[in-house]
């Protein structure tokens, strides 16, 4: 699948406001491209598997949390391709008793069954990922390997996601994103023509994205990062948020995540409200995937005893 060239369909959103307004929004289902290497994942993986396979490496590794959905697509996309796989994952503790943490783990489990190997690190050690004294210890513990950022976010990742756009996608205004590491958003950029904007919508809090997305596309001026729509931080919601997606999901049978593309599609819907995005614009919303990691948020949502999001 990765040496294919995926395309993914749009789907029209109505209701009652957006006509009012007359304003056509759309959904485009890279959610839709495989059911756990879907969305961004598939597209900042593409590559980056290619060039792995053309340098000859065996293996793959790369950087993660307990419940990221960047750990099991690389895991799921490695098997597929025939990689080895290691996850170095944040919280030490997890690798005390790893038949606890897979049970209680669906993204770890299923990683773990499509064959991927973890190293268990301290916070501490983790924070080191980008310098080379640690990656020579993992080297030393466990051979040559390919090595895949957190998050996946690289050239052949945003390389990537320059293909999430068609040609047919020129007709829309405004492109909209919910940005984690700034890869996708950058690849988008790079597909825009010059009357569209595309919106970021930061699923982190502060602006400091601001200057990472610059750094990656620094000659392009046709965007804006949407910091109003975090709801507290990175993998931070609430219960307004929760009833949103199961709302949302009612109305239009498009499940969405709390971390990433609810909040996107929340501030998109505010920003059309409030007259933000101006009447009679046509509206394209990119749904990155990331579904799978909501069996893992329901179960903490149960212990807190709420609401759960429907699937």
């Amino acid at each position: 699948m990765f040496h294919d060239t995926i395309k993914t369909y749009n789907q029209q959103v109505i209701f009652p406001f957006l006509e009012e307004k007359n304003i056509e929004l759309w959904v485009k289902r890279e959610d839709l491209i495989h059911e756990f290497v879907s969305g961004n994942k598939f597209r900042k993986l593409k590559y980056n598997i290619i060039e792995a396979q053309e340098q000859g490496k065996k293996t793959l590794l790369t950087f993660g949390g307990a419940y990221s959905n960047h750990i099991v697509a690389t895991a799921v996309a490695g098997k597929l391709s025939g990689f080895n796989t290691i996850g170095v994952i944040r919280g030490e503790e997890l690798g005390n008793n790893l038949e606890k943490t897979l049970a209680n783990n669906k993204t770890l489990n299923h990683s773990y069954k499509n064959g991927m190997n973890f190293e268990f690190v301290s916070r501490e050690n983790y924070s080191k990922k980008h310098e080379l004294e640690f990656i020579d210890l993992l080297k030393e513990k466990y051979g040559d390997f390919y090595l895949i950022p957190e998050g996946g976010t690289n050239e052949l990742a945003i390389k990537g996601c320059e293909e999430i756009l068609l040609t047919e996608d020129e007709k829309f205004d405004y492109i909209c994103v919910a940005v984690g590491t700034g890869g996708t958003i950058s690849g988008i950029l790079k597909a825009t023509e010059k009357h569209q904007k595309v919106l970021g919508f930061s699923a982190l809090k502060g602006d400091f994205l601001k200057n990472d997305i610059e750094q990656l596309v620094p000659f392009y001026e046709n965007w804006e990062l949407i910091t109003d729509y975090h709801f507290g931080g990175y993998a931070k919601y609430n219960s307004e948020l929760i009833s949103f997606l199961n709302q949302f999901k009612k109305e239009t049978n498009i499940l969405l995540d709390p971390i990433y593309t609810g909040k996107m599609m929340f501030g998109v819907l505010e920003l059309i409200k409030k007259n933000k995005i101006k009447g009679g614009s046509k509206v394209l919303a990119i749904h990155t995937g990331g579904v799978q990691g909501i069996a893992g948020i329901n179960k903490k949502l149960q212990k807190r005893g709420l609401d759960l999001i429907k699937v």
